[in-house]
């Protein structure tokens, strides 16, 4: 397997043959793929190499952005934190990779000495040194003449990209734990600012939040993610009033080229945040375009008091115990309200359907399931993919799969770095038994958020119905680690017991787990979600077919149809099925419902 892969348009192959040419003079062996014979089987050694790469470069051109093969190598290589782009004639790049620095190749005249290659060879070098060793043979090759000789111990340390930074979760100095949702939301917002200036790599919301609590050195910080800048600060809010303090440090220099200290007027809240991206901005030297800054001003509502009950709905969303009703209904109830002093409050209409969708089909709840809400959040803003995300997931419930994928389709080039918009894209796929697509968007969710027990909870069953034991595992372990982190915050979260059971009895831990399931069901016994999942944990991973079917028992009398759909294609019940006592139950939900359904409609004839 070669130390780069070469991703790139074949009409650019001219073009790309001479980049070719100058990495390989360095030492490393590079796949670019244009000699594989006729009968081989082209997709699946492409995907080999593709994983094996140390660093995969991706060529982008006006004709590779126009290719799909190209985008879904870069975005592998992005997940993977491999992807090394460069550019010629000014291609406009996808939207989902522009965050990511790119070296641009426009007049270097195939010269490895000139500064554009350079920079790019030092980014490979730190990139290989990180993520794989040189293979023997490139280790005995000899550099062509003129060209920089390098060695596994030569290859050149890593050096930052120009105008990169990390955005370190803003620490909650309110002395009120459940302010966090404030602190952690005014973060979130600027590094969503910030991604917005075009001359500007930001480290993910994702990557930076694994430092949230940690005590850690800036210029550390700097060194281990590769950045130039480092930005970290503090909330304190109290009553009406907002405290926030900044500072930008220079990562290579250790540092500090800004800081500020600003106590304002809540309600200034807006404009605080506009003059802190704009300030970072400014100390980098980098220029904000007009379109950039009008980006940066839109905040979806000029509202402080809708703006903050939006934030408390997203953090109960986030961290509430899933399965709950009142987490939804808590949910629903503030995103109401929000849309009540702010009518044109497009993502709390779109918040608000999740909290529908989840009463209607988990719950058994009355109402639309949301879609009322998402189509009023689409109203005011066509392109919030969370709204066509929450479509999605509806039309899936509903069993509306082309409907389900065209609006799946949709969300995902409008926003594919969304937690929400990744998480329903796996659930659609997960309901029309596309395994290895949901298996995809679940990977990218667990990423995106470090607090998600969920998405690789359910790779977890996804992995074992493919047959990948040693995926599952890998899987298993980090289902465990959160929801031992979300007991260690909120001992009572039954979702987050429901998941640790499966991670854990995947793992060959049965008699902890059955621990964790007699400790469970004396403190949220009415918990379905929670219930369900031991249900398949011992079922599907133990072989427990009795256990099984006695903790599926008392859900069943009361399971709303979203779970009877998903129990119907759920592969962790597929050793229940054939058990007369399991199909007696499906049988009586499937009365039930069509009871409930057939008096609702007499009610409304």
């Amino acid at each position: 397997m070669a130390d780069v892969f070469v991703s790139y348009a074949r009409s650019d192959k001219a073009r790309v043959a001479p980049l070719v040419a100058a990495l390989e003079a360095q030492g490393w062996s590079v796949w670019w793929d244009p000699d594989i014979a006729a009968g081989q089987e082209f997709d699946r050694q492409i995907a080999a190499e593709l994983k094996a790469a140390a660093a995969v470069v991706v060529v982008w051109t006006p004709n590779s952005v126009e290719s799909r093969w190209v985008r879904g190598e870069a975005r592998d290589a992005a997940d993977r934190g491999v992807l090394v782009p460069v550019r010629f004639a000014n291609a406009e790049l996808p939207i989902d990779v522009r965050a990511i620095h790119t070296t641009d190749l426009d007049g270097w005249g195939d010269d490895s000495g000139s500064p554009q290659v350079q920079e790019l060879l030092r980014a490979l070098g730190a990139m290989i040194s990180r993520h794989g060793a040189k293979t023997p043979a490139a280790a005995n090759a000899s550099p062509a003449p003129g060209a920089i000789a390098m060695s596994p111990a030569a290859t050149p340390s890593p050096v930052p990209a120009a105008n990169s930074i990390c955005v370190l979760p803003f620490a909650n100095m309110s002395g009120d734990p459940e302010q966090e949702y404030f602190s952690d939301g005014i973060t979130e917002d600027i590094i969503t600012d910030l991604t917005k200036v075009s001359a500007l790599s930001v480290v993910s919301r994702n990557t930076a939040f694994t430092f949230k609590g940690k005590s850690v050195g800036l210029s550390q910080v700097a060194r281990q993610l590769n950045v130039s800048h480092v930005l970290e600060g503090s909330v304190r809010k109290s009553g009406g009033r907002v405290r926030i303090t900044a500072q930008l440090i220079d990562g290579v220099r250790d540092s500090q080229v800004w800081a500020e200290r600003y106590d304002r007027d809540l309600n200034d809240i807006f404009e605080l945040q506009d003059e802190i991206s704009q300030a970072i901005v400014k100390a980098l030297k980098l220029k904000l375009l007009p379109k950039e800054k009008k980006a940066i001003e839109q905040r979806g509502t000029d509202n402080v008091e809708a703006y903050n009950l939006y934030l408390m709905a997203r953090q109960y969303y986030i961290t509430g115990n899933v399965g709950d009703v009142r987490r939804d209904e808590a949910i629903v109830r503030m995103c109401n309200r929000a849309t009540e002093i702010d009518p044109d409050y497009a993502r709390a209409w779109a918040l608000m359907a999740l909290g529908q969708m989840a009463l209607r089909f988990d719950h058994g709840g009355r109402g639309d399931g949301g879609l009322a809400a998402a189509e009023r959040a689409l109203a005011l803003d066509a392109k919030l993919a969370e709204a066509h995300a929450v479509k999605a997931s509806y039309f899936g419930e509903n069993s509306k799969h082309e409907e389900a994928s065209a609006e799946i389709s949709i969300a995902l080039r409008l926003d594919p770095e969304s937690h929400e918009v990744n998480t329903s894209a796996a659930f659609v796929f997960f309901r029309q038994h596309r395994l290895d697509d949901a298996i995809r968007y679940w990977e990218k969710a667990t990423k995106l958020m470090e607090t998600d027990a969920h998405s690789p909870c359910m790779l977890i069953t996804c992995y074992i119905a493919v047959g990948n034991r040693q995926d599952a595992l890998r899987v298993a372990q980090i289902t465990v680690s959160r929801a031992e982190k979300t007991l260690a915050q909120d001992a009572k979260n039954g979702s987050a017991m429901g998941y640790g059971v499966s991670g854990l009895v995947t793992l060959g831990q049965v008699e902890r787990a059955k621990e964790w399931i007699n400790r469970a069901l004396l403190i949220d016994p009415d918990n379905m979600n929670m219930r369900y999942n031991f249900a398949c944990a011992l079922g599907a991973f133990a072989n427990e077919v009795d256990s099984a079917l006695d903790l599926l028992g008392p859900a069943f009398e009361r399971i709303p149809i979203g779970f009877l759909n998903h129990a119907k294609v759920d592969p962790d019940l597929d050793p229940l099925r054939n058990d007369p006592r399991f199909q007696a139950m499906i049988a009586a939900a499937e009365a039930r419902l069509a009871a409930t359904a057939e008096a609702g409609t007499q009610a409304h004839g």
